[in-house]
This record gives structure tokens, C-alpha cells and sequence, in this order.
């Protein structure tokens, strides 16, 4: 009896995790999307992106144009995030491309391109920041905090290669404009 119950309690957890992927797969997540915009190659949650990059990238506290930010997990973003440097602003304030952070329109994993971030860490060490969120119109309410800076010119591996930027980020490609098409040629 304990056997057939253990048997039915395993295939119901191994159907819940075989769901969970086809869920994602219906909206960008923030992964594929700074690997692409970055040619930072790394795979995985993107709470593990800093100790990933240790000796295959330098790392620092200092933001750069193109560099990735590596938020760290929180009970509120379990999984972490990573977005893509694409201005700084002030010693204080950047702008970052990124995915799935906002959802706009009612929908998951848009695009979101010269999003505000403004460093908001006692130290001014880029440790804890806010970042503009669509729906409330303003930064974000909670401060999040970050592990640092992820940068791909500065990549440590001998087999350094030019990222070709893909197609869709230059073709005018719109959030919700055929996100499906992007996310499945991004892979995992």
C-alpha cells in the first residue's frame, strides 16, 4: 500500500515540474534575453549567473555600458534576475534593457528598453537599487538587491568571439509581436 502511494505521490510531482517549463515557454524570461542582447553565455537561473561567471568573466561593483546586472534571489524573485547595461546615466542611476520584469498590457515577458535603475545602497556601492515598473508608472516600491556586474568585453576565456546582435533585436520587433518566434530562437 505505502508503495502504490509513493508511486502515485512521484508521478504527480514529476507531472507538476514537467508543466512548469510549457509555462514558461509561453513569455520571454530574463535569461535568454541578456544572454542574447549581452554574449554573455551562461545558462541557468539567473540567480546563479554571478558565481557562474567567476574566472570565465570579470566581475565588479561598477556598472558598464553592456555589462549584465546580476540581481540576487528574494523571497519576491525567487529565481533571481539579470538585465543588460545599455546607458549610465550618473554614478548614481543607469539605464538597462531587460525582460519579464514588468508585465504591460496583462501579459509576461515583454521587452523593456531604457528602463530606469537608480542605485539606492547606503554606500552607493550599486548593492541595492530600484527599478521602474511599468504598471505603477515610477520605480519600483521595493528595493532590490544586486550581486554586481557581469562584464562581457572582459570576457576570461581564450575562445573570445564578436556577439553578432540577434535579428530581432534590430528589426523593429514589438513586445507581444510574435514572442513566440523570439523565445524559440533563443533556446534555453
Amino acid at each position: 500500500m505505502f508503495h502504490r502511494r509513493f508511486l502515485g505521490a512521484f508521478a504527480l510531482c514529476a507531472s507538476l515540474l514537467a508543466s512548469v517549463p510549457a509555462t514558461a515557454r509561453d513569455y520571454l524570461q530574463c535569461v535568454p534575453f541578456a544572454r542574447a542582447e549581452s554574449g554573455v553565455d551562461i545558462r541557468g537561473n539567473a540567480k546563479t549567473w554571478w558565481a557562474q561567471a567567476a574566472g570565465e568573466y570579470d566581475r565588479g561593483q561598477e556598472p558598464r555600458k553592456g555589462a549584465v546586472m546580476a540581481f540576487a534571489s528574494t523571497a519576491g524573485m525567487p529565481l533571481g534576475h539579470v538585465a543588460v547595461v545599455k546607458k549610465v546615466v550618473s554614478d548614481r542611476e543607469i539605464l538597462i534593457d531587460h525582460a519579464n520584469w514588468s508585465p504591460i498590457g496583462g501579459r509576461r515577458g515583454q521587452i523593456e528598453r531604457n528602463v530606469r535603475v537608480v542605485d539606492v545602497s547606503d554606500r552607493g556601492d550599486w548593492s541595492m537599487v530600484r527599478v521602474w515598473y511599468a504598471p505603477i508608472g515610477d520605480l519600483g516600491l521595493r528595493a532590490n538587491p544586486v550581486q554586481g556586474f557581469i562584464y562581457a568585453g572582459g570576457n576570461a576565456r581564450p575562445d573570445t568571439r564578436a556577439f553578432d546582435a540577434p535579428v530581432w533585436a534590430s528589426n523593429n520587433w514589438k513586445p507581444g509581436n510574435g514572442l513566440e518566434i523570439v523565445a524559440a530562437s533563443l533556446g534555453s
